[in-house]
């Protein structure tokens, strides 16, 4: 059987064959076949890739000792001898490749590859016999060719089900086989889409985007071994280039004698290319041209466009005291503009490397020899939250998601969560189920003529020191499926919001997002909230109740997304709370005040049988040291919990029903009514108002409660709960000016006696009339008949300044000291 043509391997000569005799000439000739360059490109792969070889025999001479053919000068002697052996079959496979002949298999075996990609495309189906196959990546190739879209989604699961042998090709060598597989789609769409209109012909060239489901690795996981592998990597965007210009293919031209080059492809990535230092045309009679004399053509260049984006470790993937860690990415064609900072993506693709630059002591950038940059080549993205801001469940079994459709089908299902929160932390069971109800959140809407509400739930804990708000806010940044966890004190407007920092490559400006960018879809926790400065925390009024930021800066005007709860924790002004000081204790302004849906004083109370038990309940966490296995009956786990938080805001989007609605527009107005005549009795105006805000917080709350029951609805029992919650919470801290008794404070006569006072001073005296203090207080007691009974035990009072005074009309030589009650309604009233 003729060799090449489907015939069996031949085994090679043996050192007795005529072919060898003997000696050991080492010049005999060798010659390829005739037909050797036809039979390489139709039989390489199926003849493992070998080469055809005839070797001739030697002569007699050579037998005898003489000089072989090859040898002999006499060619024209030796001819006889030559040819008398030529009809012998001494031909056998060799494993030496010619330079030539290795190109011409490489190339055949490219071309069977692009021929099993183009297999794949073409016929790959889904489906069952019962309704029917569809054939996936074909007709998605022409959907997308017909809308103007040159890109397919390919997923790696597909092509490892089709061709195994392929999909680990891919794996491997992902740069190399990446351009086969476009190659294939391209010829696909060629295929499908004729014929095509007037003025189309010229057919586009396909991306190729790649999707799997393997489990995802981490950045620090990355190492050399992985270098030219396909990746899988999570993290979040938060920095983005703009869009610029890459060359796939240039044309150069020599600037002494005008010769080009023209189709020169350029290595995808950030790899650019060196043109060549010396011009080799040939010029006769002319001198040669200096060196670097070629300069590109933009106008014949073939570019596609490109974005870099800066990738950053998830929070809850780095290792405790550890900086996170980045990675820049490179996204081009149809990858471009799909993310912005703030959001988490999984990103899939090449993990290479580019030139790394070191500086030279003149500032100028050198090129360290062996020393390279890693960087990720993406070939496809995932985000990871959805146009809403809703973070995804993320992958769950069918087994998960019943067990958290019955869990939330539990009667006490409300109860479970919150005893859930933070269970090592004594007490505060309102507290946790307001934070309940804001990992949950209610329901982002969306209005007809654009504009959007904000679902996502916002809660102020103001109070003491010791009473464990920053515990809570660690828990819940380990408890959201998405939480940043940032302290007030070494927090910039530019830190929580966003920054425009320059890019070292382009030089040019980019954004960089900030903490409540980063936390997009999620909760983020704000320790120190009155330790912030004011300008920083004027910056955060629009994320708090838009949900957006929008950064002017250095010729960058932008929109960035905020889709987050905020959960912040502050001190009173005078480190604890001091009831006779009412609303001095809070340093907020009104504006910020009204943006938190729930705002909790929280006081370290005096009381001998609390004591007792929180006691207990510390010393029996440090003695006992209680374990997950040792936990609290009827308490979720905490991975469990984080599970079904994210099914819940992701598969529910509850709206109020029509009699919670009624309910709860009747309750706001005796609310609305309620505050205004404290507002009125108490002659003030409250630093905390009852605006609509607060009827939308209500609503929020109302929504969160039936999310944690998976309930299309919100109940008017929802809406009951969500008015107390509300009524023990904002309004009481409303209500919290006003001179209430404590333990170690004023006694209830005496609070009374000042209001009095308060009153009497308002009415008495005109702003800019001069009354000596002693004569204030003789008219005082004369008119209202306290004569004797002037509280004579001491009154905590500080001292009132000038300016105080000269408020009411009262000008005094220097400070006195008044009650800091009356002190404080004087301030607010003048």
């Amino acid at each position: 059987m003729e060799p090449g043509r489907g015939g069996s391997r031949r085994p090679a000569p043996s050192s007795q064959s005529p072919f060898f005799g003997g000696g050991t000439c080492r010049h005999r000739a060798v010659q390829s076949l005739a037909s050797g360059s036809r039979r390489t490109n139709e039989g390489a792969a199926a003849a493992g890739s070998k080469r055809y070889i005839r070797f001739f025999p030697r002569n007699a001479a050579a037998d005898s000792g003489g000089s072989c053919v090859c040898c002999s000068g006499e060619r024209g002697k030796a001819s006889g001898a030559v040819m008398s052996g030529f009809d012998d079959p001494g031909i056998f496979y060799s494993d030496s490749f010619g330079g030539d002949n290795a190109a011409d298999e490489g190339q055949a075996r490219k071309s069977q590859l692009q021929r099993r990609f183009k297999e794949f495309l073409r016929q790959y189906r889904v489906g069952t016999d019962r309704t029917g196959f569809t054939f996936k990546y074909r007709d998605e190739l022409k959907r997308h060719y017909n809308l103007g879209e040159y890109w397919i989604e390919v997923e790696m699961e597909d092509l490892a089900s089709f061709d195994e042998e392929l999909a680990d090709y891919l794996y491997k060598q992902p740069a190399e086989h990446l351009q086969l597989l476009e190659e294939a789609a391209k010829e696909v769409a060629d295929e499908v889409t004729r014929p095509r209109p007037a003025g189309d012909e010229v057919l586009q060239d396909i991306q190729v985007m790649l999707k799997s489901d393997a489990s995802p690795s981490s950045i620090r996981s990355l190492k050399s071994d992985t270098m030219s592998h396909l990746v899988k990597i999570p993290g979040i965007v938060i920095a983005a280039s703009g869009v610029r210009a890459k060359a796939t293919r240039i044309s150069i031209q020599c600037r002494s004698c005008h010769s080009t080059l023209t189709n020169i492809a350029m290595r995808p990535g950030l790899e650019g290319y060196a043109l060549p230092r010396k011009c080799n045309t040939d010029q006769a009679g002319r001198p040669k041209c200096p060196l670097d004399p070629y300069f590109i053509m933009p106008d014949k260049c073939k570019c596609v466009d490109f974005q870099t984006l800066k990738l950053q470790e998830l929070p809850d993937a780095v290792p405790h005291g550890e900086m996170p860690r980045h990675m820049q990415l490179y996204c081009d064609r149809y990858l471009c503009d799909k993310v912005v900072p703030g959001n988490r993506v999984t990103i899939m693709g090449i993990y290479s490397i580019k030139k790394f630059g070191l500086t030279s002591n003149r500032g100028r950038d050198r090129v360290g020899v062996g020393i390279r940059s890693a960087y990720i080549r993406v070939l496809g993205i995932q985000v990871d939250t959805d146009g809403s801001g809703r973070t995804f469940a993320g992958a769950m079994t069918p087994q998960e998601e019943e067990e958290f459709r019955r869990l939330a089908a539990l009667p006490n299902v409300y109860e479970l969560i919150s005893k859930s929160i933070a269970p090592s932390i004594f007490g505060g069971t309102d507290m946790k189920k307001a934070i309940a109800c804001l990992l949950f959140g209610g329901s982002r809407k969306r209005l007809p003529d654009g504009l959007t509400r904000r679902g996502d739930i916002n809660l102020l804990m103001l109070g003491d020191p010791g009473t464990a708000k920053s515990q809570l806010l660690k828990f819940v940044e380990k408890c959201s499926p998405i939480g940043v966890y940032t302290s007030g004190k070494g927090s910039s407007a530019a830190g929580l919001t966003a920054s425009v920092i320059r890019d070292p490559s382009s030089r040019n400006f980019i954004m960089e997002g900030g903490a409540m960018v980063l936390a997009d879809g999620g909760v983020v926790c704000i320790d120190e909230f009155d330790k912030m400065r004011e300008d920083d925390r004027v910056a955060i009024h629009e994320a708090m109740e838009q949900q957006t930021i929008s950064i002017a800066k250095a010729g960058i005007t932008t929109t960035l997304n905020s889709r987050c709860s905020v959960l912040a924790a502050a001190n009173s002004v005078f480190g604890r709370w001091d009831e006779t000081k009412g609303e001095d204790n809070i340093d907020f302004m009104p504006t910020i005040l009204s943006r938190f849906d729930m705002i909790f004083i929280v006081k370290d109370e005096h009381n001998e049988e609390r004591d007792v038990m929180l006691a207990k309940h510390v010393i029996t966490l440090h003695v006992s040291a209680l374990t997950q296995a040792q936990a609290v009956e009827g308490e979720i786990d905490l991975a469990k919990l984080k599970k079904f938080i994210a099914y819940c805001r992701t598969k529910c989007g509850p709206r109020l029903s029509a009699e919670a609605a009624e309910k709860l527009k009747n309750r706001y107005i005796i609310m609305r009514s309620g505050a205004r005549q404290h507002e009125r009795d108490s002659d003030r105006r409250s630093s905390i108002p009852i605006t609509v805000r607060q009827l939308e917080a209500i609503v929020r709350i109302a929504e969160a409660l039936s999310k944690m029951k998976l309930q299309p609805f919100a109940t008017e029992a929802d809406v009951e709960e969500a008015l107390r919650l509300f009524q023990v919470s904002t309004l009481d801290a409303a209500l919290s000016g006003t001179l209430s008794g404590g333990e170690g404070s004023t006694s209830q006569e005496d609070q009374e006696l000042l209001s009095r006072i308060e009153k009497q001073l308002k009415r008495r005296f005109a702003i800019g009339s001069q009354v000596s203090e002693h004569s204030i207080i003789q008219d005082f007691t004369k008119q209202v008949g306290l004569q004797g009974r002037v509280p004579t035990h001491p009154v905590p009072c500080p001292a009132l300044s000038r300016q105080a005074w000269d408020g009411v009309g009262a000008a005094v030589p220097g400070p006195r000291p008044v009650p800091s009650a009356l002190h404080s309604r004087l301030s607010l009233s003048h």
